[in-house]
């Protein structure tokens, strides 16, 4: 199938389900989307079993498709930026300590956590993955997703501070992440100067990406932003806007800094300084809509692109129980990773209640966690298929499941 035949259908399956959701299911879209497309993969692996044959054409279909390029070079650029519009710059100034602290050093702890206890427990198993392939799960499967925690905290009614830290903290770290992610590959023979990894390489590699990106995306954002306030076309103005958007997170890889951070920064400047200073009201609205309809539309096809992923995957019963251990590990280090610094922030600054419950149970893990699984090199084996079950495993039950149950939480906290 040819791209065109492969975005015709993600885009017809993703209608269908919209659909039989919200006419039958009455979940929140992301949840419900992922758990029809799961439904669906299962229904179609019984067929396969069953010798009806739909389970190699399916699973020939997702192989053509590179989930990794498809969400960390296509959509994720459109998601960040939609979501980073919506956030209100005065009220992340305000948390920008709680939000710095746990999108940094929250992602290397949790990692380092997560990394060394799986090594631990998998040996038990008898699984023997390497040290440093544990470290990379525990990379990867650190952040919090901005996707699926913004489209969570739509339908939940957080307090704004409260959803501020979530928002923001989840917008951020993953860029951090990634760079974890790239220095470990490094130790693991994969990266970029292999063999000379150090701690000069390590600070230089985060400079660059991390505060490169962030430099960057202010730069093409504030050019952009000056571009919107010479004319008044909201269809040109529409169409800068997804030039910064794609032209610029591309841009941002072939410099070598982060993409994520750049395009979330230059989402921060226009959706703050340049939806009051530099657009009129009917270019505002046209705006919000345009950037709403994108970010409704990609959030469908990624959801079902993760209820489908189950196809390709080798489902091991060791790789299943490793992924179900894994889940409450997940939610330790989160919780310890995110308690330790708010409980001595405390000292200094009022949180609300149950801060750390909500940011612990609502920090939900999603299509970035899968996206660089799959990136992990095919020469690391078994290694591979394992972190890919696993962290199948936990993603899933982390928008099932908590994404299910955070709304309560936050009410009750509310109330």
């Amino acid at each position: 199938m040819n791209i065109t035949d492969v975005l015709a259908l993600l885009i017809s399956l993703a209608a269908l389900f919209s659909y039989l959701n919200a006419k039958l299911v009455k979940l929140p879209t992301t949840i419900g989307l992922l758990l029809i497309s799961l439904l669906m993969s299962i229904a179609v692996i019984v067929s396969g079993k069953l010798g009806l044959g739909l389970e190699d054409s399916a699973r020939h279909l997702l192989a053509s498709i590179d989930f990794n390029k498809t969400l960390m070079h296509g959509m994720l650029s459109a998601l960040l930026f939609a979501g980073a519009l919506h956030v209100h710059l005065d009220e992340l100034v305000k948390q920008k300590w709680v939000v710095a602290i746990l999108a940094s050093l929250g992602v290397v702890t949790s990692t380092f956590m997560v990394g060394f206890t799986a090594y631990y427990l998998f040996a038990g198993m008898g699984l023997g993955i390497p040290l440093v392939y544990c470290l990379l799960f525990g990379a990867l499967i650190s952040p919090t997703d901005p996707i699926a925690v913004l489209g969570i905290l739509k339908t939940v009614g957080a307090p704004k501070a409260l959803e501020t830290k979530i928002a923001g903290e989840s917008l951020f770290n993953d860029g951090v992440a990634v760079v974890v992610f790239l220095v470990l590959l490094g130790f693991a023979g994969y990266g970029h100067g292999e063999g000379e990894v150090t701690v000069n390489t390590v600070l230089a590699l985060f400079a660059q990406e991390a505060i490169g990106g962030a430099i960057f995306g202010l730069v093409v954002g504030y050019l952009v932003y000056k571009m919107l306030e010479s004319i008044d076309n909201y269809q040109v103005e529409l169409l800068l806007t997804l030039a910064l958007v794609l032209g610029g997170y591309a841009l941002a890889m072939k410099l070598h800094v982060s993409g994520p951070i750049a395009i979330v920064v230059a989402g921060l400047l226009i959706g703050n300084s340049g939806r009051r200073f530099a657009m009129s009201d009917k270019t505002r609205q046209n705006l919000d809509t345009f950037w709403e309809l994108v970010d409704e539309v990609l959030n469908a096809i990624l959801f079902v692109l993760i209820g489908l992923e189950v196809l390709v995957l080798a489902f091991n019963p060791e790789y299943l129980w490793a992924g179900l251990v894994m889940i409450p590990v997940t939610l330790l280090a989160r919780f310890l990773s995110v308690g330790v610094p708010i409980t001595l922030m405390k000292k200094h600054r009022t949180f609300t209640p149950r801060t750390i419950r909500i940011l612990t149970w609502g920090g939900l893990r999603g299509g970035i966690s899968i996206a660089l699984a799959l990136s992990l090199p095919a020469g690391t084996g078994v290694a591979r298929e394992a972190i890919l079950v696993i962290t199948y495993v936990v993603v899933v039950f982390s928008i099932l499941v908590q994404g299910l149950t955070v709304g309560k939480l936050v009410v009750r906290q509310s109330g």
